[in-house]
């Protein structure tokens, strides 16, 4: 029973000094290149009867075995390089087919430990379908759970890509990352972000980064908390809206009536063509223009042509 006991504490000294962790999370690389994925470790990897293997898992695959660094089989394609606290995995020739999570792992006894990992993008994952989506929370979420759910969907891309969040230019690390496999073998990624329900109201500009390739070129979309009625308060907006307009609308027409000449040489005035709508902090401004025109009458009532607003 000691001896049992004896052997559980070990065990459990032993992964505690053999953490393994990722030296960089993501590694982008080119079509032809080496990669180069480091692992690191408290402790020595060399000696002492403790093997590292690598593991690679692929989207829609399960993790398979790729490298033993204690044998020298398919060093054309596969080398490991013994650091002075960890291992590197070298990748020769690498190819886009080769992108995925690559684990480092020991193996002491009869159990392996497992490090977080490296994720390989290999050459471009854009395509032509590709898109990317940030979904903002919804009011009923943000009343019930008093947590700002969001997320950021990349649809349409050959191989994994970089998410990353920030919030006023704070990185942001807790995000959940979920993928799907299409059936014409693209992939699309579903990148989770929950935070606490005030820090979404702050009017904080929240944004998610989408990086496809080793170029530095990203896809940014962003997204804010803008006030809005509440329920009790809604039902009114609509009708004073419309009573505004109205108002709006009778007003100009009359002052168009005043201000215009009743002689028989009046001649049309053409108005400056109408200026683009203006998105300020979720609030769509539009501009009236009032357009005459002369139909061979010595006078006629002048229409008010107003552009609409666009939903």
């Amino acid at each position: 029973m000691l001896f049992v006991r004896y052997l559980l504490l070990s065990s459990m000294v032993l992964g505690a000094q053999l953490s393994l962790y990722p030296t960089q999370r993501f590694l982008f690389v080119e079509i032809s290149a080496t990669a180069k994925i480091p692992c690191s470790s408290k402790e020595k990897l060399e000696g002492g009867g403790i093997s590292v293997y690598w593991y690679r898992r692929r989207e829609g695959e399960g993790p398979t075995c790729i490298k033993k660094c204690l044998n020298d089989q398919n060093v054309s394609k596969f080398a490991c390089k013994p650091e002075t606290r960890g291992m590197t995995l070298e990748i020769y020739n690498v190819q886009q087919k080769e992108s995925g999570d690559y684990y480092c792992a020991v193996k002491s006894s009869s159990y392996l430990i497992f490090g977080n990992g490296s994720t390989l993008i290999v050459g471009d994952s854009y395509t032509t379908s590709s898109w990317v989506l940030l979904l903002a929370p919804s009011l009923p979420g943000l009343i019930s759970t008093g947590m700002a759910d969001l997320a950021c969907i990349v649809h349409g891309v050959s191989n994994p890509v970089q998410i990353s969040w920030n919030i006023s230019g704070d990185r942001q690390d807790q995000a959940l990352m979920r993928s799907q496999k299409a059936k014409d073998g693209s992939l699309m990624f579903i990148s989770h972000l929950s935070i606490p329900k005030d820090t979404w109201t702050s009017a904080k500009i929240l944004t998610c980064e989408v990086k496809f390739n080793s170029s530095g070129n990203s896809v940014k979309k962003s997204a804010r908390y803008i006030e809005r009625f509440d329920n009790g308060c809604f039902q009114y907006a609509v009708p004073l809206a419309v009573g505004g307009t109205l108002v709006l609308l009778m007003v100009s027409l009359s002052l168009g009536w005043i201000c215009c000449p009743s002689t028989q040489g009046f001649q049309a005035r053409r108005s400056a063509p109408p200026t683009l709508e203006e998105h300020q902090d979720g609030i769509v401004y539009c501009q009236l223009d009032f357009d005459s025109r002369q139909h061979g009458r010595s006078m006629m009532e002048r229409p008010a042509r107003g552009k609409s607003e666009k939903s």
